[in-house]
């Protein structure tokens, strides 16, 4: 396969483990960066072995060199780079969420639809066999028909200044950890009757801005009449990233189903019976990747296209209007 040849948007701390490594395991280049501080820019091009610093984002998107765009940039300033990147022919593989909401997403795949090139928001986990054996349990009713469905997804922020706190850069838990949690019950919808509905939602506030969720709680029903919560949370006091399945006979457990590479266990129990499985500590970034670039150069199928960001942008602006919370701000350039 033809190497990707791909620009990064910023240095964020997300990039070596999300990007950079997978990207060196499956021998994909990485051609050019930039970053509001040229010299961190600098650094991290030196320490990952990205070959070319430009001065801005722009000038990263119109290199000729490149033909994909990573960004993950502060949650606010997705979307408009997302276009940016589409409207120059730019393949883009997007942090998520994708966009700050539904309007903002619905643009971004309006420019994927003109643009003839290839779109992925990045929600990894679910290219990892972790989540596709809980597909393949709902669906071949190895734990009898799905109940209820429970997610919960959290860790600490300490830090006051964490852009994840602000307002006007699309922050707040469910925007972060929640939209894994959504997005994780929305993955089980293809077995269960369609797209789960959004049937009632509380948010914990942020003390320093009440617009912004610390925690958000959220209920679903699909098609089947199965139920769904999910727990999102920048104050659990240490990492939970949990899914767990309930069905008429039995349950299942994914330990870590975002990170799968940290704990690759699944627990069913059936009869009485507790089996633990594992699937494996490859990382789910590099499924991830070798999923896009098969997409970008064969046309392979990808679960997580610009019609599916659009739907969980949907569904994460109900969730808000459920809390009585603001739906997150779109930005520009």
């Amino acid at each position: 396969m033809k190497p990707l040849r791909i620009g990064i948007l910023g240095a964020a701390r997300i990039t070596p483990e999300a990007l950079v490594r997978p990207a060196a395991l499956l021998g994909h280049d990485l051609v050019a960066i930039a970053a509001r501080d040229r010299s961190r820019a600098e650094a991290f091009a030196s320490e990952h072995g990205v070959a070319k610093v430009h001065e801005t984002y722009q000038e990263v998107i119109d290199d000729p060199d490149v033909d994909v765009i990573y960004n993950p940039l502060p949650n606010g300033l997705h979307g408009p780079w997302n276009i940016r990147a589409l409207q120059a022919g730019k393949h883009v593989l997007s942090e998520k969420p994708s966009a700050s909401n539904a309007d903002e997403a619905r643009a971004v795949a309006r420019e994927h639809d003109a643009s003839g090139v290839k779109f992925m928001e990045a929600f990894h986990y679910r290219y990892h066999p972790v989540m596709n054996r809980l597909v393949e349990l709902a669906e071949n009713k190895g734990i009898g028909e799905i109940e209820h469905v429970e997610v919960v997804m959290g860790f600490p922020i300490d830090n006051p200044d964490d852009p994840r706190w602000d307002f006007d850069l699309a922050g707040g838990s469910l925007m972060d950890v929640g939209c894994y949690a959504l997005h994780g019950i929305r993955s089980l919808g293809g077995v269960l009757g369609g797209e789960p509905r959004v049937t009632d939602a509380k948010a914990v506030p942020h003390e320093s801005d009440p617009r912004v969720d610390s925690e958000l709680y959220g209920d679903l029903v699909y098609p089947s009449g199965a139920t769904a919560h999910f727990r999102s949370s920048f104050v659990l006091p240490e990492m939970t990233f949990t899914m767990h399945l309930r069905g008429t006979s039995g349950e299942a457990l994914a330990h870590n189903f975002v990170i799968a590479s940290l704990d690759d266990r699944i627990t069913v129990v059936t009869g009485g019976e507790s089996t633990t499985e594992h699937h494996g500590d490859k990382t789910s970034y590099a499924y991830q990747l070798d999923a896009f670039a098969q997409h970008v150069r064969g046309g392979a199928p990808i679960f997580t296209d610009s019609a599916d960001a659009l739907v969980q942008s949907e569904m994460m602006d109900a969730c808000y209007v459920a809390a009585g919370l603001p739906l997150r701000p779109s930005s520009s350039i």
